[in-house]
């Protein structure tokens, strides 16, 4: 008589067991979550090259692709303050800028991607960039220019992912109430609003730029009420 052939056991999984478990250790709404590549498979590679694979600029959080919200406005201060730390950097040559889809790591597993961010030359003898489309450093400087689908949760794993990899001064921007949040670490921050500038300290020594200079540069938008702190 023919043995019957028993299935293999399916091994255990350290991932989440339900999609509400997923998106609540993702911090982000369902809409933003690629199933492609399939969930929990997804490498640095899909996310370097996913504005050409997939079609949507993503960041990678432990094998998923979450797509980066950006609006058109959004990307415009992007390269508005872009410009302004490359003025400064004609005269301080002490590192680059990326845009929004400058890939880097910071902790195993993920792969972020700052609206803007600047990395010293420090990190890079000789000058010298390495191969491949995503940096093993993390920005000295980032910033994250909110968008409607950032949610808080998300942001927070953000911050703390940067400043344990290495990064010493974060910018939350808030473009609706033209605000930005200065953080020095993970946890504490000043708030900015368009009577203020912002400062380079430590990482852009001498770097002075207004918050109304670049927002008015950026024309003319409604501004919202500033949230109750």
């Amino acid at each position: 008589m023919a043995t019957l052939a028993l299935p293999e056991p399916i091994a255990n999984t350290t991932g989440p067991a339900t999609v509400a478990e997923l998106l609540e250790n993702l911090g982000v709404p369902a809409c933003r979550v690629r199933l492609h590549p399939p969930l929990g498979h997804a490498t640095e590679h899909d996310a370097a090259e996913s504005k050409n694979l997939h079609g949507a600029i993503c960041e990678l959080v432990d094998g998923t692709l979450v797509e980066k919200p950006m609006g058109f406005y959004e990307s415009h201060l992007g390269h508005i303050l872009a410009f302004f730390i490359e003025s400064y950097l004609t005269h301080h040559r002490l590192g680059f800028v990326v845009g929004e889809s400058g890939a880097s790591r910071t902790i195993p597993g993920r792969v972020r991607m700052p609206d803007v961010g600047f990395y010293s030359w420090n990190h890079f003898p000789g000058r010298a960039l390495p191969a491949g489309g995503v940096l093993d450093v993390p920005a000295d400087l980032v910033v994250e220019i909110l968008s409607p689908s950032n949610t808080r949760t998300e942001m927070e794993q953000k911050r703390q992912e940067y400043f344990a990899s290495g990064t010493q001064l974060y910018w939350e921007v808030l473009p609706e109430t033209r605000q930005v949040r200065v953080f020095t670490d993970a946890n504490t921050h000043k708030l900015l609003g368009e009577n203020d500038s912002l400062v380079g300290e430590p990482v852009l020594p001498g770097f002075v730029l207004s918050i109304q200079e670049w927002f008015s540069r950026a024309g003319n938008r409604p501004v919202a009420t500033p949230p109750e702190a």
